[in-house]
């Protein structure tokens, strides 16, 4: 008779697993969960980089800040506010603004329009409410297929093929809401934010 082993690899948890996982390293700074949310999170935060124009090298250097920042910052995470994947891509945008607002000619090539205009700290975002206001009411700006891709790809973390499947549209169709939806959060954000200066 065979023997069995045990598996020793690290089962990745569902979504709804990683707030646990952020609690566990905030609580406890607890290595294994970190290693958990950077082997399921790294790869996403540094893709979502490349995709948007930055070039290979540096989005490796913003993803390895993230995710040193998630380590950092893990008890500031709130999941009444935001999926932990919102949170953690909050947290490469916004370091992604920071890093162009410096100059560095690293980044030149990123596309300007990607994310939404960031406040100067990277936590800001996550402790303000007046910003999860502004995101809530810019949400309801956009018509409802575009919200309805925007929140199947941020905060269920479905991928653009799975979206399309699940509404039954063309994958190129999915894109183009996320993209001209996005778009217009940024413009609403940018708006609100020139209003209250």
């Amino acid at each position: 008779m065979p023997v069995q082993r045990k598996a020793t690899a690290l089962v990745s948890p569902s979504p709804r697993d990683f707030g646990a996982l952020i609690a566990r390293i905030a609580e406890n700074q607890d290595r294994v969960a970190f290693i958990e949310v950077f082997n399921h999170y790294g790869p996403r935060v540094k893709a979502l980089l490349v995709k948007s124009g930055t070039p290979p090298a540096a989005a490796e250097e913003l993803t390895q800040e993230a995710m040193l920042a998630v380590w950092r910052k893990a008890a500031s995470y709130d999941p009444a506010r935001a999926s932990v994947a919102a949170w953690i891509f909050t947290i490469a945008r916004n370091l992604r603004s920071d890093t162009l607002r410096r100059g560095s000619s690293a980044l030149h090539t990123f596309d300007a329009t990607f994310g939404a205009e960031a406040p100067a700290q990277p936590d800001t975002i996550l402790s303000g409410a007046q910003d999860g206001a502004r995101v809530r009411a810019a949400m309801h700006s956009l018509n409802p297929d575009q919200a309805q891709a925007i929140e199947m790809a941020f905060y269920q973390e479905q991928t653009h093929s799975q979206i399309s499947q699940a509404l039954g549209v063309p994958l190129g169709t999915v894109k183009a809401r996320i993209r001209f939806g996005m778009m217009k959060l940024r413009a609403f954000i940018e708006c609100e934010t020139r209003g209250q200066a």
